[in-house]
């Protein structure tokens, strides 16, 4: 699952995850941020519609990382003011910055699962002090093989737990309808 595999996806329009807004849990939670002044990234942000409502909240700090080009190009399209310098295109492991903020939004369930551990310690390191990891985790396991790839409380909170504080880990209330009762929305900080 490299760059091109990701560039395929998106030009045969085989992008289930896709929703086309952003994802009632995450809006729930940018609508309670109250820095404006954040440094947040989205990983593996596709399309990224939440991307697209931060800059529409007032955020302009907010970086987009894929591997893909297609979608950092739709979301220019979309908000044609996003600046180009923070559309990162390139390995989400490549990224050599730090933020307040990484917003969790379908890229943990794209990596299989032997790269979770390195997820975990990339997150550590592209975080602040005290900084935060916030989003979505699918609380399922799936049919057939992923992307997207499934997992469950116990293998999550055991996988955070040495890098993070486990501030909120529970089951969503406000998942898209097909996403009902398989979702988990966590905030996890930085020890």
């Amino acid at each position: 699952m490299n760059k091109v595999y990701w560039e395929s996806r998106y030009q045969e329009a085989a992008i289930g995850w896709d929703i086309g807004k952003v994802s009632p849990p995450i809006k729930s939670y940018i609508d309670q941020l109250g820095n404006k002044d954040l440094k947040i990234l989205i990983p593996g942000g596709g399309n990224s519609y939440e991307a697209e409502y931060l800059w529409s909240q007032g955020f302009r700090n907010v970086f987009v990382n894929d591997l893909a080009e297609r979608p950092l190009l739709n979301l220019k399209e979309r908000v044609p003011h996003f600046p180009q310098s923070n559309l990162l295109l390139k390995d989400f492991f490549e990224i050599d910055r730090q933020f307040d903020l990484i917003l969790e939004q379908t890229f943990f369930c794209a990596l299989t699962p032997d790269r979770r551990p390195e997820y975990v310690q990339e997150m550590n390191e592209l975080l602040l002090p005290d900084g935060k990891l916030a989003g979505l985790l699918f609380n399922t396991s799936f049919q057939k093989e992923g992307p997207p790839y499934g997992g469950n409380t116990e293998e999550y909170l055991d996988l955070f737990k040495d890098n993070f504080l486990i501030k909120t880990h529970e089951t969503c209330y406000n998942s898209i309808l097909p996403r009902q009762g398989n979702e988990l929305f966590f905030i996890f900080i930085k020890k």
